[in-house]
């Protein structure tokens, strides 16, 4: 394991447990050289998860990609990392429960939709204009009435 700060090949573990959903090893860590400290996850290597996109190609499933369009759409809102780390973690651990292999990306989408609609309305709204593409304004404001009906 490489130092994040200064990329030194070296380093000590200090502390080793399991998260809180045991899916993983949480191993915090101190660089020989620098004497930095930072935090690893060791995830069992399972069959891969693989996402079958709009235009037929496919890609492996990548958490810490979808994680990322998840923060884009809660930039200034009060939502912790964690809850949406849980999101990605439930989201890819529900798929792999149901012994899928292959998934699409709009299965993908509205699972997070789902989910976010319960966390926060106006993430929900910035990552459905993206997901479904309003093509007008129209279209969006059919889906700010929708929420607002169900409340």
């Amino acid at each position: 394991m490489r130092c994040p700060f200064c990329s030194h090949p070296e380093d000590k573990v200090l502390d080793s447990r399991p998260t809180d959903e045991g899916s993983a090893i949480r191993r915090r860590r101190e660089c020989a050289a620098c004497g930095k400290r930072f935090t690893t996850y060791e995830k069992v290597e399972g069959l891969p998860l693989v996402v079958i996109k709009k235009d037929q190609s496919r890609q492996p499933f990548d958490g810490e990609k979808l994680l990322s369009r998840l923060l884009r759409a809660c930039v200034k809102r009060p939502i912790p990392i964690k809850q949406l780390e849980a999101l990605v973690d439930e989201i890819e651990n529900t798929i792999l429960s149901d012994m899928k292999r292959e998934i699409t990306s709009k299965q993908i989408g509205d699972m997070v939709l789902e989910r976010l609609k319960e966390i926060d309305e106006v993430a929900y709204v910035r990552f459905a204009s993206v997901y479904r593409a309003f093509d007008s304004v129209d279209s969006f404001l059919e889906e700010l009435e929708e929420i607002k009906s169900k409340k």
